[in-house]
């Protein structure tokens, strides 16, 4: 990482400029990624990752520049393009950095880095032996191990210098299933900000069993019905539907170009009263949380939506200045390649006061979605379709048979008013999320939810 007399005099050089704000980020990144095929290792990358990124802002505008390189014989070439952008003006500003100290929210016990490949390879074999030992029907078993470790430096004009350093794994087990012509699969995906030790808390065999678990359940599915029907959509990764078809609408990414179907709704119902959901970056070692956002400023909670009302957006610095609003430090980037926007962390639906078991009484004929897959989805409009990964039907207020083939079609903003039963019990599922600024690792999240009607799409048709 640079040091503080040298980022000083490059921003006091940025400042001197029509600009009337700098900030210089920097990252080093090592990333290990291991895959095993039946037992195997397949493959071990190490990735490493090193670099800068540096950006100017007048008013509303912004200019950025990124480079691996860190000498100064790259980083000045770079830094006179981006103050002739705006015009040179010699106003003998002289920047003066004071380091910000903090502890450290998300510790980690056992460091990726300081053990042998052998002991993580060791972690891929326990999940496929579970797997393939939980019925004979399993056939195939891909597993992979995610390790990061990511350092962070900002410091900007405004004379702030503070650094992070974010840890997370990840391991992944899809298992396929086979039971004459049919082929099935299922899998599973926890992961979390911390070290190996993670799996002394959720197990490998575990990880394994579940995914088994899945592409057993397929094997037996029908064909999906299709039609509006009311859906139990299940808690943790269930709660992709308000990631992607409500969150990224409260972005002000959106919001603040009039592109969001939640523009100028502040202060307004926008959901069932039953509702209240966060954006939280500071849960302890959490899949989407970091000390510091990427703007070098703390992470917090933050209250979107209280008992149906709209309490909040996700807003970075730029956005802000757009909005007339201050950043609620949710400024995020996938590396220094990217310049950072408004992202979400770990978003999820809080916990309401129904039971699971009353979330189906009263249905004739509906769809309770267990596990959910990935899907799209257009902030502007709102308009949404996700997978089902593993889903059931419901008849006259029981669970039934599984089903296939199942989607979950609609708009985000009538969802929301949909919601009539929030469970007790909330999860938290881990994901990639792609925007602007790269792919990023957000949690979501929610307890078991009724949604009265949702259009359905199948490979069935009454």
């Amino acid at each position: 990482m640079l040091d503080k007399k040298q980022l000083e005099r490059y921003l006091s050089f940025c400042m001197n400029s029509e600009a009337d704000f700098a900030e210089i980020y920097e990252e080093l990144e090592n990333s290990e990624t291991i895959t095993a095929l039946n037992g195997k290792m397949e493959n071990v990358n190490n990735i490493l990752t090193k670099g800068i990124g540096v950006r100017l802002y007048k008013g509303l505008q912004s200019v950025y520049a990124y480079s691996n390189e860190t000498e100064e014989e790259a980083v000045m070439p770079l830094l006179e393009e981006l103050v002739d952008s705006f015009g040179k003006c010699d106003k003998g500003v002289s920047i003066r950095l004071e380091e910000v100290l903090y502890e450290n929210r998300h510790p980690v016990k056992i460091d990726f880095e300081q053990v042998a490949l052998e002991e993580k390879n060791e972690l891929l074999k326990r999940a496929n032996d579970a797997a393939f030992g939980t019925d004979e029907r399993i056939v195939k078993v891909q597993a992979g191990l995610l390790n990061v470790k990511q350092k962070v430096q900002i410091a900007n004009s405004n004379g702030r210098l503070i650094g992070d350093t974010r840890v997370r794994t990840r391991l992944t087990v899809e298992a396929f299933s086979q039971e004459g012509d049919n082929f099935q699969s299922g899998s599973d995906r926890p992961g979390a900000g911390k070290g190996l030790e993670f799996y002394e808390e959720m197990t490998p065999e575990e990880i394994g069993r579940e995914a088994a678990r899945v592409a057993l359940v397929n094997l037996q599915a029908k064909d999906c019905p299709s039609g509006k029907m009311p859906v139990v959509i299940d808690k943790a990764f269930g709660g992709v539907i308000f990631h992607e078809a409500c969150g990224h609408a409260l972005e002000a990414t959106s919001v603040s170009k009039n592109r969001s179907v939640f523009t100028g709704k502040l202060g307004q119902q926008i959901a069932s009263t039953c509702v209240s959901a966060v954006d939280d970056g500071t849960i302890p070692n959490a899949w989407g949380s970091q000390n510091i956002d990427d703007e070098g400023n703390f992470q917090k909670r933050r209250v979107l939506i209280e008992n149906g009302i709209l309490k909040s957006y996700m807003i970075d610095t730029l956005n802000g200045r757009r909005m007339g609003m201050e950043s609620t430090s949710s400024s995020r980037r996938q590396s220094y390649q990217y310049e950072p926007t408004s992202r979400m962390s770990n978003t999820f639906i809080l916990p309401g006061d129904s039971e699971f078991e009353e979330l189906f009484e009263g249905i004739e004929k509906g769809l309770y979605a267990k596990k959910m897959g990935g899907g799209s989805v257009n902030p502007q409009t709102g308009e949404f379709n996700f997978a089902v990964l593993e889903g059931y039907m419901i008849e006259n207020g029981k669970v039934t048979y599984p089903v296939k083939g199942a989607a979950l079609i609609g708009n985000g903003k009538d969802i929301l008013w949909n919601i009539d039963k929030v469970g007790k019990d909330l999860a938290r599922g881990q994901g990639m999320c792609g925007s602007l600024s790269g792919s990023i690792p957000t949690d979501v999240g929610q307890p078991a939810i009724r949604v009265t009607s949702i259009t359905v799409g199948g490979t069935a048709h009454d």
